[in-house]
């Protein structure tokens, strides 16, 4: 693909009527940062970046700071640098675009924290053994009325009634995403109060965790233009069922699909197998990655479909990783396998390349996917579940973090800074909400995450 120069972005967005410029990263608390620049200033970004502080790499998910070494002091500036061929006009917004960011420094080296080039660097290694990826993320929200309230009491789940409730929203977000460039594949009314969900078209690692944020930021634009609020957090309403952000992902090497037409398990390959097969020998040690907050563990739990055991099926949505085989004429093309153990607190660009880091990890060691679950697991007796390797991912934040202090494999992948200025700031969001109920937590994280 031709790349763009600097002169051809800004006259076309020139031509567009755009003034403004939301340039976003996702922080390690998960939240969606944003600065803004007038289209005059944007060549200028493309070169110099735009400044912010180095501490925004240990922001909490309360926005209170806290420190990791290199980023304890309010000195050094941080310059994100829009990235020049993801620059889309916003649909729905007269006047506005949007860019994602890389971080860098002021001696404009990429710096390692920045989520973004980690998953552009697991790509780089997938792509040396000839391997690429495609992902996509589902995206569950919750609509509510303008007091706070969820939308669609007494409808029923998956039922027409709920979606005729919100109708013009749906063909108003839409058009927005077409327009952007998003590819819907489905939507629906889902299980709990207010809730509903989108499916998108894959694209590659870095382009699919680009297209989840663009995807929510247009979410909640044309929900407030119909007198809605958003909300994607995993515990909308305690106690009730909450909202996740489902990854799917496939691997390809020499245009073929390694998750069908091979001898292994339900058809894969052998090097689909193992990548597989490193992802589920990972899952635990990497779960402060896919639920990386306070209230991810009120969702991740068994019996809710949310993958809360590390185990894998044919179809089976009690584990946390399915397997989608799609119908027979399209199985070459659609075969792929769905994480189903994240939310909406998580930092997509992580998830994309701790996904690829760890299938790379199973590559490396020859690893066999073990028999499937075709059970719920929650529903085989404590024994049966050590025989066949099948543990809780983890049941709390403070879970997941230690966790991943034992993890040797996690510092590696993540490298220092950013393996320690995202420990540090998931045990500050811990010690942030200890004392707090979990009413209290999830009406104070309700409308955080984009």
């Amino acid at each position: 693909m031709q790349q763009r120069s600097t002169e051809q972005v800004v006259e076309k967005l020139r031509r567009n009527g755009v003034r403004l410029i939301a340039c976003t990263f996702v922080d390690n608390a998960g939240v969606t940062r944003v600065k803004t620049i007038p289209i005059g200033k944007l060549a200028g970004a493309f070169e110099n970046g735009i400044g912010i502080s180095y501490v925004f790499a240990v922001f909490g998910i309360n926005d209170d700071i806290t420190t990791s070494p290199g980023f304890d002091t309010p000195s050094g500036d941080m310059r994100l640098i829009p990235d020049r061929e993801a620059v889309v006009i916003a649909a729905h917004a007269n006047g506005w675009a949007w860019a994602p960011v890389w971080q860098y420094d002021q001696e404009l080296n990429i710096m390692p924290i920045c989520q973004r080039d980690f998953t552009r660097r697991m790509m780089e290694k997938a792509a040396a053994r000839g391997i690429t990826f495609k992902m996509t993320y589902e995206v569950e929200f919750t609509l509510l009325d303008l007091q706070g309230q969820p939308l669609a009491s007494g409808l029923s789940s998956y039922g027409v009634p709920k979606q005729i409730l919100v109708e013009d929203f749906l063909v108003a977000l839409v058009d927005a995403l077409e327009a952007q460039g998003i590819s819907v594949a489905q939507l629906h009314p889902e299980y709990a109060l207010g809730q509903y969900e989108i499916s998108v078209g894959p694209r590659s690692p870095v382009a699919a965790a680009d297209q989840l944020v663009l995807l929510r930021q247009t979410i909640l634009r044309i929900a407030q233009q119909h007198g809605y609020r958003a909300s994607f957090s995993p515990v909308v309403i305690p106690g009730e069922v909450g909202n996740g952000c489902h990854v799917h992902f496939s691997a390809w090497q020499e245009g073929r699909n390694l998750f069908t037409g091979g001898q292994g398990p339900e058809e894969t390959t052998a090097t689909g197998s193992a990548i597989v097969a490193g992802l589920l020998d990972r899952l635990a040690e990497m779960s402060a990655l896919w639920a990386p907050s306070v209230i991810s563990y009120e969702r991740l739990q068994p019996h809710h479909w949310a993958g809360a055991y590390t185990c894998w099926g044919l179809e089976n949505r009690e584990a946390a990783i399915r397997m989608v085989k799609g119908t027979l004429p399209i199985r070459a093309k659609a075969a792929n396998f769905e994480l189903k153990s994240i939310d909406g607190t998580i930092n997509p660009y992580l998830v994309a390349g701790g996904i690829i880091a760890a299938g790379l990890d199973g590559l490396e060691r020859e690893l066999d996917l073990p028999e499937p679950i075709q059970t719920d697991p929650d529903d085989l007796s404590e024994a049966e579940r050590k025989d066949r390797g099948i543990r809780r991912i983890a049941t709390s934040l403070e879970d997941a973090v230690a966790k991943m202090e034992q993890s040797k494999f996690m510092r590696t992948m993540l490298g220092d800074p950013l393996y320690e200025s995202y420990l540090a700031v998931k045990k500050f969001d811990i010690a942030s909400y200890k004392d707090k109920s979990i009413e209290e937590t999830a009406a104070d994280l309700l409308w955080r995450f984009c």
